[in-house]
């Protein structure tokens, strides 16, 4: 018993030591980052319609002419939707506009990388490098010397082609088979460097990086004429866009047509390097790509001739950003059995080229992100995009575009301007003001109903909603959740389901010890009655609150996910706070002992029982008409003035018991019952009855009764005895 009582009254102690634990551990988290990280704060960060933020309106274009179908749109919004929320970024407001234009609302200030995922396409193809060059288009010395060439195959019978080709930069990275094999970088050759170079000038000496300080750029009509000179291989002043024979394969140079060659002459690279939307997976593409020194830091533009796309981004299964073997940023892919197959042929075919045709482009929207070179035959599907430009930013962003796909069509962004709050802070405060009026009302209703022990329902809400504020701030910081007006509403709900659960179990007390339980064993067992019911409700507030978040979108996710957390805090508060506050309680004399305002008060709640044994109770009128003992057959007969005095003696007697600090016990009360029943029916009973025949009877019906308890009478019986 004594072992018993020390674990009951350890474990309202432990609860509550635990539930401190957590919450000093949130303020101090909140504190920590608000020293070391900028994005920390004691405030939560706010959604589009509090704070404003960046909003971005997006036309859709065709290459083919095709007709943009509803469907396209759809397809292309929820793409960005899933790239907006892979990035962190909460509560932003992507919709259509006129059936066709997309907007897309990001609250606050986002980042670069957040607008690049929203503004590219993300159609990503793996192609093979043809050529390569420098980034500027053509200068003076660049042209004559490549129109000797083209001069000089002419008298050999040749057809007269001025080629690109430059020797592959240190920009190029690596492609390798999962994370085992190190790769060997592709690196200059002496014929690579020979061969085809308009002039030694054009050659940046800092690794094509630059055009040479001696050559003066061509520009306007000098430039289109110089280009077209220089692609029109067969002199009759026609651009054409076939290619001259049939290639081999994807690698074959017979892919650079007379048009591929004017649109490389022509493309200025050194500028801010924009994507080729004319993105043929069938044809040749002259692309630009910007990329870094992996030794020095240095951002070098190089500009590439690319044969037929071989791989699809479609092809991709999975992409994984992370680091390699050397530790730096890496993404890693694995293909579907039709891409395995696919990037098995072309990485064993450029094993036995040279450079630089022996390097392999990976293309987003028309931009060479990065122009690895293969160093083993991948069979297996599962390759590693190292080098280049990635670092672990873009890693994750090209992770992010591959795992969810391209956008079925191309978009312009026709606008992007900041917006101003849609509702702003008048309505924040107007919102906090109807929280802060219904608390106040909450709290006068709890004091007037439940006295000092509405202070415990007042802590139980504070604490709630405390801890709800800490959470929302520190998720903010941690994974960028905004909170929005739908969000403030679903934190000010917090305060009635946390005020309701007190008061379906202080009213689950109320019936315990009206039914004539002490406070103890009424407080145990209301918790019994009260837990169930707390479950069910937050339960089902919990379901609703997980379907309308993947169910809905825009602020209503933002009020599914409040509403699913002060749940949850509710359940904790209830078990960790509530409960074992009450169990303390009654341990003490203002509360235990029933005072007038304690909100335990016999008196204020209409009781007066007794107890009976056996866990059962009956109030004193019950005791004074109820009669159960039958007469023992040898009892002498009385006068009717003698039943009268015996009668109002054990009237007399019952009255004095009942109304005893404790109230009768089983046998006096049965014994009492019994003398009144036998004065009534005019039987006298001897004095000494009184202690051993009456006791012996009642102890008698006492055995049989308790046959008819309950368990659960059984354990109060003895709680109360």
């Amino acid at each position: 018993m004594a072992s018993s009582n020390n674990t009951d009254a350890r474990m309202p102690r432990r609860r509550l030591i635990t539930l401190t634990v957590l919450v000093i551990a949130l303020v101090v988290a909140l504190a920590i980052g608000s020293f070391t990280s900028a994005e920390s704060r004691a405030t939560p960060k706010f959604a589009l319609d509090l704070e404003g933020g960046t909003e971005l309106i997006l036309t859709p274009q065709t290459t083919d002419g095709s007709s943009i179908t509803d469907e396209d749109v759809s397809q292309a919004i929820e793409i960005i939707r899933q790239r907006v929320d892979a990035q962190g970024v909460a509560e932003a407001e992507i919709s259509s506009q006129g059936g066709q234009n997309i907007v897309v609302g990001l609250p606050g200030q986002p980042s670069e990388e957040t607008l690049n995922l929203v503004r590219s396409s993300a159609i990503l193809r793996m192609r093979p490098v043809l050529a390569s060059g420098v980034p500027a288009p053509l200068t003076d010395a660049v042209y004559e010397q490549a129109k000797k060439q083209k001069e000089g195959q002419a008298k050999e019978g040749e057809q007269g082609q001025a080629n690109p080709d430059q020797a592959p930069t240190s920009a190029a990275g690596t492609l390798e088979q999962g994370a085992t094999d190190t790769p060997v970088a592709a690196s200059p050759s002496a014929d690579a460097q020979a061969s085809a170079s308009p002039s030694a000038e054009a050659t940046p000496s800092d690794g094509a990086s630059k055009p040479a300080t001696e050559a003066k750029p061509l520009t306007g009509a000098e430039l289109e004429a110089a280009a077209k000179e220089l692609a029109d291989s067969n002199g009759d002043g026609k651009i054409s866009d076939e290619p001259a024979e049939h290639p081999a394969d994807a690698s074959d140079t017979a892919w650079i047509t007379e048009q591929t060659l004017y649109d490389f002459w022509t493309l200025d690279c050194t500028a801010d390097v924009q994507a080729n939307s004319n993105d043929d997976p069938a044809k040749p593409l002259v692309a630009c790509s910007s990329q870094t020194d992996p030794t020095t830091g240095e951002i070098m533009a190089q500009k590439f001739i690319l044969g037929p796309a071989e791989v699809e981004g479609t092809q991709i299964e999975q992409a994984t950003a992370g680091f390699d073997q050397a530790g730096q940023p890496a993404v890693s892919l694995r293909l579907n059995q039709e891409g395995a197959d696919a990037f098995s042929a072309v990485t064993g075919r450029l094993l036995n080229l040279k450079s630089p045709r022996n390097q392999f482009a990976i293309v987003l929207d028309g931009k060479v992100l990065s122009n690895p070179v293969p160093s083993v035959q991948i069979r297996d599907g599962q390759a590693q995009i190292t080098g280049g430009s990635l670092n672990a930013q873009n890693a994750r962003t090209l992770a992010n575009q591959l795992n969810f796909g391209s956008l079925p069509l191309h978009f312009e962004v026709q606008s992007q301007q900041q917006i101003s709050a849609t509702l702003g802070s008048e309505s924040l405060r107007a919102g906090l003001i109807a929280g802060l009026i219904g608390l106040i009302l909450i709290v006068a209703y709890l004091m007037w109903q439940y006295h000092a022990l509405g202070v415990v329902a007042i802590l139980s809400v504070v604490l709630a909603t405390g801890v709800s504020y800490l959470i929302v701030c520190l998720l903010s910081w941690t994974i960028g959740y905004r909170l929005s007006m739908a969000g403030v509403v679903g934190l000010i709900i917090s305060i009635g389901i946390s005020a309701d659960s007190f008061i379906v179990y202080f009213e689950r007390i109320r019936d315990e010890i009206r039914d004539g339980r002490t406070l103890k064993s009424a407080t145990e067992r209301g918790w019994q009655r009260a837990r169930r019911t707390i479950l069910a409700s937050d339960s089902v507030n919990l379901l609703a609150a997980v379907v309308l978040y993947f169910l809905a979108v825009g602020s209503v996710r933002g009020f599914a996910f409040t509403l699913g957390l002060t749940t949850i805090l509710d359940l904790i508060v209830a078990f960790w706070f509530t409960y074992p506050v009450m169990k303390l309680l009654v341990r003490t004399k203002f509360f235990g002992g029933g005072h007038r305002w304690s909100g335990m008060s016999a008196e204020l709640l209409g009781r007066s029982p007794s107890y009976s044994g056996r866990g059962h109770t009956r109030k004193k009128e019950e005791v004074a008409t109820q009669a159960f003992v039958a007469a023992p057959a040898s009892a002498a007969v009385v006068t009717e003035a003698e039943n009268e005095v015996s009668a109002a003696e054990a009237d007399s007697e019952l009255a004095a018991i009942s109304a005893g600090p404790q109230g009768p016990s089983l046998a006096e009360r049965r014994a009492a019952k019994r003398r009144a029943e036998l004065s009534a029916e005019g039987i006298a009973v001897p004095e000494e009855a009184d202690g051993v025949d009456v006791a012996e009877d009642a102890d008698a019906s006492a055995t049989t009764g308790s046959d008819l308890a309950t368990p659960d009478e059984e354990s109060d019986g003895k709680e109360n005895a």
